[in-house]
């Protein structure tokens, strides 16, 4: 199974980018099969969340998304939206991820 993953920001411009290729890397790193990864901002996020498997977003905005968690996706927040390291901790973390394969 490949993830669908989303990853946001307050406005969806250059630290979602950022985001996006920091995800790139961490998952390569981690041998993950990755479908997609979409940028965008918080707005466009919350409705398109449910679409995705996995929604990255700054930590102080995990509240916005209950209604995500609820519907199935894995919703990881960043303290540092920008660090690969944190990015792969907590896909490990999340469960999604065991021995660099998709669960």
């Amino acid at each position: 199974m490949a993830l669908k993953v989303l990853v946001a920001c307050a406005n969806g411009a250059g630290t979602s980018l950022m985001m996006k290729l920091s995800f790139e890397r961490a998952a390569k790193s981690l041998k993950l099969a990755i479908q997609n990864v979409h940028h965008c901002a918080l707005s466009e996020a919350k409705s398109s969340a449910p679409g995705y498997d996995v929604l990255m977003i700054p930590q102080n905005f995990i509240d916005m998304f209950k209604h995500a968690m609820e519907s199935g996706v894995s919703v990881i927040g960043l303290r540092n939206v920008l660090s690969e390291a944190e990015i792969k901790e907590k896909l490990l973390a999340s469960g999604l991820v065991e021995n660099n394969q998709l669960l």
